[in-house]
């Protein structure tokens, strides 16, 4: 497989989400970073780039989950009831999970007590932020998806253009994936000692779920959504 050099690693999982798997793998940031070539993500990540180009052929050969290319801006409904959902439910259940693994497990592993208190910040962050998506950003989107559609005045939020919340979104996702690459980087990758308890081999797996999903989102959001939700302002600006 040539390497298309326009193409980019979030093209790659915006083409097939199973790719993001690949990615995460081998330590490729396909949300945030994602703006990259195929070779410098693998340069970044002392990853062989012609192995990197035959597991991504491979990859594509699989049925795909999603084709999210061909969805409209009603995407968001999907964000909304699949990833915000997903953090809602599952913050509560870490932070139980992260508490009680501190308390029996810090003394011997003082890295546990960090994760705690770092999930905790991320947890409020997040909590915070999809909150601000939910009233503020993606209501305007869907106004100006029924204004291109009934030719209809686009309205004027207070934000001014799109491109202000986005911003601030896209720096909050930022900060949330940089936390959870320290946490990563103090669970050893979310590698539990052999002597794990069950509540402990428990958070280490969610929170490795969770962060998945995180990128998931943050991808579907910073290289689909938001794109498509500036092109289409400007669209009807003209």
């Amino acid at each position: 497989m040539n390497t298309e050099t326009a193409k980019t690693v979030a093209d790659y999982v915006t083409e097939n989400i199973k790719n993001a798997h690949l990615f995460k793998k081998h330590g490729i940031d396909f949300c945030c970073g994602g703006g990259v070539s195929l070779a410098q993500a693998a340069a970044k990540a002392n990853v062989n780039l012609e192995i990197l180009e035959k597991e991504l052929q491979e990859t594509d050969s699989v049925s795909r989950e999603y084709d999210y290319k061909s969805w409209k801006l009603d995407l968001i409904d999907h964000i909304i009831n699949v990833h915000h959902h997903y953090v809602e439910e599952n913050i509560p259940l870490l932070i139980q999970y992260g508490a009680r693994v501190a308390k029996v497990h810090g003394h011997e592993r003082p890295e546990l007590i960090k994760i705690q208190q770092l999930f905790t910040e991320v947890a409020q962050e997040l909590s915070a932020h999809l909150k601000k998506e939910e009233l503020i950003l993606f209501p305007f989107i869907k106004k100006l998806v029924k204004a291109q559609e009934e030719g209809t005045p686009v309205p004027q939020p207070q934000f001014g253009k799109i491109d202000n919340p986005i911003k601030m979104m896209e720096t909050e996702h930022d900060d949330a994936g940089a936390i959870f690459k320290e946490i990563s980087d103090l669970s050893d990758n979310y590698s539990c000692p052999d002597w794990a308890c069950n509540t402990y081999k428990a958070f280490y797996a969610k929170l490795e779920e969770f962060e998945t999903d995180l990128h998931h989102h943050v991808h579907l959001e910073n290289n689909i959504l938001f794109p498509r939700a500036i092109e289409l302002e400007r669209s009807l600006d003209k």
